[in-house]
């Protein structure tokens, strides 16, 4: 079995003011996860996870799924979006670090066969939460567009 992926990155966290922040983030994959989920942890303890096609995509032209929109900022910079029922969170990432660690996912991902088909169907953007280091509690999943995370 493959190791899972995790890279501890930094974001610039967007705001209504005229200053915004770095803010440390957790990126983390698991090769074993035939969804192909990537995961984004923030600082304050939510996980945001996705399929790693929509990253991959934003990369090169905006992209929506559920509450989650990503889009390519100038050449340097990604602009992931999150929506939930506590507001928007805007995080603007450097592409560089995004392409790393997608290449480290792609290098680790199982290969699939020819006679296995098409690929699952995109994945709905889920939130949860992390109240300790390593344990999750599911917040809510959307199921469709504009869905919101259910408050727990």
């Amino acid at each position: 079995m493959s190791p899972v992926i995790e890279v501890h990155a930094r974001a610039r966290l967007i705001t209504d003011g005229p200053l915004t922040r770095p803010v440390p983030v957790d990126l983390r994959y698991d090769p074993a996860d035939e969804r192909r989920t990537v995961h984004i942890g923030l600082p304050d303890g939510t996980d945001w996870a996705f399929g790693r096609d929509l990253l991959e995509r934003g990369l090169r032209t905006p992209i929506e799924r559920g509450d989650v929109r990503v889009w390519p900022c100038g050449r340097t910079q990604l602009i992931v979006e999150l929506h939930s029922t506590d507001g928007v969170e805007v995080f603007q990432f450097e592409i560089r670090t995004l392409i790393r660690f997608l290449a480290r996912t792609r290098a680790q991902t199982p290969a699939t066969p020819p006679e296995a088909g098409r690929e699952a169907p995109p994945q709905a953007p889920s939130r949860t939460t992390r109240p300790e280091r390593g344990a999750q509690v599911k917040r809510g999943a959307q199921t469709e567009r504009g869905a919101q995370p259910a408050r727990g």
